[in-house]
């Protein structure tokens, strides 16, 4: 039979199915890289959930009340490009055949950032389950807030694929625990079960029920045993849909790299492009014709109607909203500016003050400035990982979201500190105006990192706020004091590290916290109690926002002598300071608690704080010294811990590591004498 007869003897199903195969098999061998075997297993599922369940807007990508679609095994990002090309995104056949390739909308990995319908940018394994879960949970708490009975204006499911790789990973086990206990009805992931891995079978490494572990996380699991069944897909969806106390996983086995007579079903198939030959011999077997990227009339034609459809559902959804908001005129301007990320115009007016001299850890004063926030911005919600009573993170009068409580705005995480941060970015990702925080210990980033990384890369305003973050914590030891990890966070492109000096720059942190809406924020903050700095004629605190600025200063003219700290540091300048100018010694004091916001000042701002023209500087900051010298330059010194800290008490331990302000007088001494 020729292969136009052949594929007009296919359903139209069939057509819709193998077009969106032959297109990841297509792009992936143009690319000459790629993964085509998980869109050729998984492209039957993933039609009947587009096509026939998944409630979108193609052209209209932003539309608030859309399902949300996230391919966490993403890998296997032609799949998504397909089905976007074929519902009509703005993605057109030139960006397909463009795959991975210099600045084209179809990355090797999905990027939302890059194109329009990714929800989320996926490909380090198990981030999008947690994304996901992220979701589902602004979904809930914003039709909890805002729906009313006959207006269910925040009404949509979140749908995602996963595969062996994602429900390897840690963090899959962290967010689907939480998922399950959470209740979150409206989750529904299909679970792409084709035992195969890139070391070969999953029997390698991979041999637990995980049915029965959903199943006890408190998961409502179906199982598919044909991924080409599309009425078992159906069911099972459908089934799906219908528990809606319990997220559901559609357990669906398929055939990696289906259709390919050599490579189904085999390691083979995963991560490289089947090869011309085989790519001939795939069509032929499934009765394709040899065209390459081929999408048939009738194909584009079926799928296409996602767009009328999608017109469809937002028009009655606006006609809804209307009727909403003259119904509940008051909810629905909230909603709306929540939407809009606009911040109320008193939302800083009842901030906490502090007396000069009081003495308080930066952590309790963020604890008070949240308390402050929490009436003005009830779209802030956020928790701790099993920390709360350590991170100060609970606003007073907020609820705890649970099950049976889904407009609570209290987190409790529990001890998921990489789940939780990728949860934050799902609530984040979810566009409707939530600015979520999460906490932990500064030296536990290192379990989240991955997720703050994501964060950073989508440019996400999630909010990171790290407690004990020196070896001022004190009696826990070494492996509970952060030492390497300003540096670290510092490292990540687009995050910004805040460490305030006292009470009054903690406030201004969190403000600075959220007016940034183009990345993540971390929030350093001590254990220990810190006095509240004087303040400067030209506004002291506020100078945070800058990044860095002077803090004292000996009056006019360039200084003999600039002295930089950070954080809990600030002080032992300030007292050096005082020493030094006893002998007659012109020092200035800077306190830098952002190198992040003072690098993005004019040079002008940059130069009139820290002068060219002095170069006898000494940097002091609790940490690993490496990457001050950038401030202090090859005649500077720095006060630093490189190596790990002790147990014991933290004023010993500040001591004993020279964190003194003795010690800050005697490397000065050698720095004006050198």
């Amino acid at each position: 039979m020729a292969a136009a007869d052949r594929l007009d003897s296919m359903t139209l199903d069939e057509r819709c199915i193998n077009t969106i195969r032959f297109l990841a098999v297509d792009a992936v061998q143009k690319a000459d890289s790629g993964h085509p075997g998980m869109p050729m297993g998984t492209a039957p599922l993933a039609y009947v959930l587009w096509d026939r369940h998944l409630r979108h807007h193609p052209q209209h990508p932003d539309w608030p009340n859309r399902d949300r679609f996230v391919l966490s095994a993403g890998h296997g990002s032609m799949l998504l490009y397909a089905l976007l090309h074929l519902t009509g995104y703005d993605l057109p056949m030139e960006e397909l055949k463009n795959f991975r390739q210099w600045k084209s909308k179809t990355p090797g990995h999905p990027e939302n950032f890059i194109t329009k319908g990714v929800e989320t940018t996926t490909g380090p394994l198990g981030q999008g389950v947690a994304n996901g879960v992220g979701l589902a949970i602004a979904e809930r708490f914003m039709a909890a807030r805002f729906n009313r009975d006959g207006f269910p204006i925040v009404d949509h499911h979140t749908y995602g694929i996963v595969s062996d790789g994602d429900l390897m990973e840690g963090i899959s086990h962290e967010a689907a625990s939480l998922a399950g206990h959470l209740g979150l009805g409206k989750l529904i992931y299909f679970y792409d079960d084709n035992e195969i891995s890139i070391d070969g079978s999953t029997d390698l490494a991979f041999t637990e029920d995980v049915d029965a572990r959903f199943e006890a996380y408190g998961w409502h699991v179906v199982r598919v045993e044909d991924g080409n069944d599309l009425e078992a897909i159906e069911a099972a969806l459908e089934a799906a849909k219908a528990e809606t106390g319990k997220p559901s996983l559609i357990v669906t086995r398929t055939v990696i790299g289906y259709g390919s007579p050599n490579r189904a079903g085999t390691a083979k198939a995963h991560g490289e492009p089947l090869g011309e030959e085989e790519r001939e011999l795939t069509k032929e077997n499934l009765g394709w014709p040899e065209e390459t990227f081929l999408v048939p009339d009738s194909v584009a034609d079926h799928m296409g109607q996602a767009v009328a459809r999608g017109e469809k559902l937002e028009a009655e959804w606006n006609e809804r909203f209307a009727r909403y908001a003259d119904a509940h005129p008051d909810l629905a301007d909230e909603y709306k500016a929540w939407q809009n990320g606009d911040l109320p115009a008193d939302w800083d007016a009842d901030l906490p003050t502090f007396d000069t001299g009081s003495k308080l850890a930066t952590r309790a004063a963020s604890g008070k400035v949240l308390d402050a926030l929490g009436p003005k911005l009830p779209n802030l919600i956020g928790g701790s990982a099993d920390l709360t009573p350590s991170n100060k993170t609970d606003i007073d009068g907020r609820d705890d979201h649970q099950a049976d409580n889904p407009s609570g705005a209290y987190f409790r995480f529990g001890v998921r500190e990489h789940g939780m941060a990728s949860i934050c970015n799902g609530i984040s990702l979810h566009n409707s105006g939530l600015r979520p925080y999460c906490a932990t210990f500064l030296i536990f980033s290192d379990y989240l990192r991955p997720a703050m990384r994501l964060s950073a890369l989508m440019g996400e305003p999630v909010i990171y706020v790290y407690t004990h973050d020196s070896i001022g914590l004190g009696e826990d030891g070494p492996t509970h004091q952060p030492v390497e990890h300003y540096m670290a966070l510092r490292a990540i492109p687009n995050l910004t590290l805040i460490r305030p000096a006292d009470a009054r720059e903690t406030v201004e942190a969190w403000k600075a916290a959220l007016q940034n809406t183009d990345g993540p924020t971390a929030l350093s903050l001590t254990r220990q109690g810190l006095p509240t700095l004087m303040q400067t004629e030209d506004g002291g605190a506020l100078g945070l926002h800058q990044g860095a600025y002077v803090l004292e200063d000996p009056g006019e003219g360039d200084p003999d002598l600039i002295l930089i700290a950070s954080g809990s540091e600030v002080q032992l300048a300030l007292a050096a300071a005082n020493t030094l100018r006893k002998s007659g010694t012109s020092v200035r004091v800077v306190s830098m608690p952002s190198w992040e916001l003072f690098a993005a000042q004019p040079q002008a701002y940059q130069e009139k704080v820290l002068p060219p023209a002095v170069t006898k500087r000494v940097a002091i900051e609790a940490g690993v010294t490496m990457g001050w010298e950038r401030y202090v330059g090859l005649q500077g010194r720095i006060i630093g811990l490189d190596r790990f800290g002790a147990s014991a008490p933290g004023e010993v331990l500040f001591e004993q590591f020279g964190f003194t302000a003795e010690r800050v007088v005697e490397e000065a001494r050698a720095v004006l004498d050198g």
